[in-house]
């Protein structure tokens, strides 16, 4: 599954009125909207990005809509593969400490490089 945001820029006359029509579409899920801008933000979903295309064009098609891009894609299989870097990676027993010492926590990089400006 994925999931997309897209932000939908109109005239602000018409926001409230897309709105609208974007509810009763039911290709996507409405969140937001600024009427003084114009801008709607709303979420679709879909079983792969070509699902997703499509309903971005759908949307982009409708009367009313001057623009809808897609800001953000996210595909459950990023989330796994996050999840899974986090478990194999090493966190330092002291994180998990409530009252740690400062002068207990032990620094492993390189102050003496230097870097280049």
């Amino acid at each position: 599954m994925t999931l997309s945001s897209i932000l939908i820029q109109a005239k602000p006359e018409h926001v409230l009125a897309l709105v609208e029509k974007l509810k009763e579409a039911d290709i996507c899920e409405y969140h937001l909207h600024d009427e003084k801008k114009g801008s709607i933000i709303v979420t679709v979903e879909g079983k792969n990005t070509g699902e997703e295309m499509q309903k971005l064009t759908e949307i982009q098609s409708m009367d009313l809509v001057i623009s809808a891009e897609m800001i953000y894609s996210y595909h459950e299989d990023e989330l796994e593969q996050l999840r899974e870097n986090l478990e194999v990676s090493s966190i330092p027993e002291w994180l998990n400490k409530e009252n740690i010492d400062a002068k207990d926590i032990v620094y492993h990089g390189d102050l003496k490089r230097k870097r280049n400006r």
